[in-house]
This record gives structure tokens, C-alpha cells and sequence, in this order.
């Protein structure tokens, strides 16, 4: 059972100083925060928690305005940083503040190495490791109110108070297994700031109707979602606040009407095309730049791959879900199911996750062959036998 967390609440520059000052030779520091982004482009952070082995800490950065010292030590590599699902957590610092961190370990990560599925929650890893009961009630909390409520406060403490014997636990399964360069080597995706950046046309390229327009109806889409992308910054809004997605499809279909077609679109709010029909209509008319045609050359071709070798590549991936389950390792975490889509479209971007690393050492030599070389395998049955050989090994 859990116990009350003790913590110090920190709400001054000078007050963080001194405790990050008085942290200098620490080995370890469990970090999480807590933040809101619903209804604004830029998430808000409110609340971040720290543990070391002296006690817990909250900083409330609405009071706090010089984090400096908070992320000199999520930088410092001699430090290492233990988070669950610390993804998001190094996203805003590094969305609000450029930093990535050094010296990561996740246990959501380490978890999916001793047998569990990938992602775990850090209540249901609290049970099963340590056996504890923690309440799960201020998830979604109104972490902007001040005074925060006592029992939030409680909750965010705990947040990170468990979190070292959280990961002792886990790496005493690891040693067993061998398994902690693994998740070591895994973890350090949090540290690459190239993780954190997306491309903002991303939406565009990825849409799901992008492939179904005419050109000219992509580069309106393209214009559309920057315009909506870019005034949701400038106000804080979400995106959806300035243009509810339900309404983007709709768009694309009918602009080229003009704003008889937008006035007469039942599906279309009249303040919306009053406001901004002239706008969209705008976006439609005007003539590409080679800058938009060159973002559109980037929308993936169509997926021609042979059946045969589709059938195959899932195939294989059958064959890791069932060594995942052989040797007790998430098969989500060594084949995520975007990572085997992209195999069937861009090697290039496959080979470097299998040739080296971990993923090559658990795999095996045959299984990154396969992978490898999958549009030259053929498969054969005979008297009671699945084989797989290169064409021309018959």
C-alpha cells in the first residue's frame, strides 16, 4: 500500500536554486510534470515534480519564472533522469525551451522488456512491481487553479516518489535477462532532438484524402491547414477552435464553387464562410509556388508492392509477435505497427533500426535477413514444412 508523500513546494527563483545547488552530486532525479493543452495551441506547463534520494519536490512554474537551473540538470549527463511515459515531459521542455535530456531511463520503456505490454500505466506497473494502490483521480486535473487542492499536490508527489524503486525492481529483472544496455540503447530516442521536431505540414501529407484530390485541391489543403496551423499560434487556440476538422473535407469539395457552393453547403456554418469564404476562395485560385509543389512531391506513392511479398512482410511480422512472446518482450516496442508500415514503403528508413542495436540482436541473423532481403524471399510448403528462401536458392 502507498503511503501520504511528504514533499516541499518550491514557488520562488531562489528557492529552486538552492535546492538544484544542493543536488549537484546526485546520481538520480525521478522526473514528471504536470500540464494542460486542451483549448490552446502551446501546452501550458503548471506543475513539475522531482525525487531525489534527500526528498521530493514540487516547482510550480506559474510562480517560478527562472527554470534555468531545472534545466541545467535534465541536461546534466552525469544525472540520470528516470521517467514514466516521459515522453510528452522532454517534448514541452524542449517545444518551450529547446533542451533535450540526457542520461534517460523510462520505466513505461524498461517494462516493455520484462514481459509487459507496451505502453503499461504507471498504476498498473505500481501494483504488479511494488504492490501499491495509487489513486489515478487528478489525471485531468485543473492544474492551473491556484491554490492547487492539497490532495493534487499528494498525487503529483507520488508521481515521482516511487519511481527509483520502481526502476529497481525492473533492472533486477533486466540483469536476469540481460537486458539493460537494451533498454539503455531504446531510451535514447528521448534524446535525440530530432524526435521532438514535426514537420508542421505534416497533417497536410498525411491527410487521409490528400491521395483522392486534384492538385489543385492539394495545394488548397496545404494552404488551409498553414493558415489554420499559424493563426492558432498567434491567438493560443487549438486548432480545432479556429477550424473544427469536420469541416476541412468539406472545404476541399466545394471551394472550387466558389461562395455560391460555400453559401449553399448545408454542412458549412454561415459565420464561418461569412468570415473567411473569400479567404478560402483565395487559397484556391492562386497559382502554385514551387515551394508548395515541392512540399506536395513528398505524399507517398501508392503501396505497390507484389501481394506476395505484402503477405510476406506480415508474415514476418507474425514470426517477431511470436518470439516477442517466447522471450517475454512487448512485440509493440521491437515492431510498433507504423514501423512495419513504412517498411513496406521506405526501406530506407527501416534498415538503420535492425542493422545495429538491439532490435539486430534479438532478431537474429536470420529474421534481419529476411526482413532485409523480404521482396526476394519465396515461401515453400512441403511434407509438413514452411521454408523461406532467397529466389534462386531452390
Amino acid at each position: 500500500m502507498s503511503r501520504p508523500a511528504k514533499y516541499t513546494l518550491i514557488e520562488t527563483n531562489e528557492d529552486l536554486r538552492k535546492i538544484i545547488d544542493e543536488q549537484a552530486n546526485a546520481h538520480w532525479v525521478s522526473f514528471d510534470t504536470e500540464f494542460i493543452g486542451e483549448r490552446r495551441f502551446h501546452v501550458q506547463l503548471c506543475l513539475i515534480q522531482l525525487a531525489f534520494e534527500s526528498g521530493t519536490f514540487i516547482v510550480d512554474p506559474l510562480k517560478v519564472k527562472d527554470l534555468q537551473p531545472l534545466l541545467d540538470l535534465i541536461q546534466n549527463p552525469n544525472i540520470t533522469k528516470i521517467t514514466h511515459a516521459g515522453e510528452n515531459d522532454y517534448r514541452i521542455l524542449f517545444n518551450h525551451y529547446g533542451i533535450v535530456p540526457k542520461n534517460v531511463v523510462d520505466t513505461q520503456v524498461a517494462a516493455a522488456f520484462v514481459g509487459y505490454r507496451y505502453p503499461v500505466s504507471y498504476r498498473k506497473l505500481g501494483e504488479n512491481e511494488l504492490n501499491l494502490r495509487l489513486d489515478k483521480g487528478f489525471t485531468v486535473a485543473k492544474w492551473d487553479q491556484r491554490p492547487l487542492p492539497e490532495k493534487a499536490l499528494i498525487y503529483g508527489a507520488k508521481d515521482v516518489e516511487y519511481l527509483i524503486r520502481l526502476w529497481h525492481s525492473l533492472k533486477s529483472k533486466l540483469e536476469t535477462l540481460n537486458r539493460v544496455e537494451w533498454v539503455m540503447d531504446e531510451c535514447k530516442f528521448l534524446e535525440n532532438p530530432e524526435y521532438y521536431v514535426v514537420d508542421p505540414d505534416r497533417e497536410t501529407i498525411e491527410s487521409s484524402i490528400i491521395k483522392n484530390i486534384t492538385p489543385k485541391e492539394q495545394i488548397f489543403l496545404l494552404r488551409l491547414n498553414r493558415w489554420r496551423r499559424d493563426l492558432a499560434e498567434k491567438k493560443n487556440y487549438s486548432k480545432d477552435m479556429i477550424l473544427p476538422n469536420k469541416y476541412i473535407s468539406q472545404l476541399v469539395k466545394t471551394v472550387s464553387g466558389g461562395m455560391d457552393a460555400l453559401n449553399n453547403h448545408r454542412r458549412l456554418h454561415n459565420n464561418l464562410v461569412d468570415e473567411y469564404g473569400e479567404l478560402f476562395i483565395s487559397f484556391y485560385k492562386e497559382p502554385a509556388l514551387p515551394e508548395e509543389l515541392e512540399k506536395l512531391a513528398e505524399i507517398p506513392e501508392e503501396n505497390q508492392e507484389d501481394p506476395k511479398h505484402e503477405l510476406l512482410t506480415e508474415m514476418l511480422d507474425l514470426i517477431i509477435k511470436y518470439r516477442s512472446l517466447d522471450e517475454q518482450i512487448a512485440h509493440e516496442i521491437v515492431m510498433p505497427r507504423y514501423v512495419l508500415k513504412r517498411l513496406k514503403a521506405d526501406a530506407e528508413f527501416f534498415e538503420p533500426l535492425i542493422s545495429n542495436g538491439w532490435r539486430k540482436e534479438f532478431l537474429g541473423d536470420d529474421l534481419v535477413n529476411w526482413l532485409q532481403n523480404r521482396t526476394h524471399l519465396d515461401l515453400f510448403l512441403s511434407e509438413g514444412k514452411i521454408e523461406l528462401k532467397m529466389h534462386g536458392d531452390r
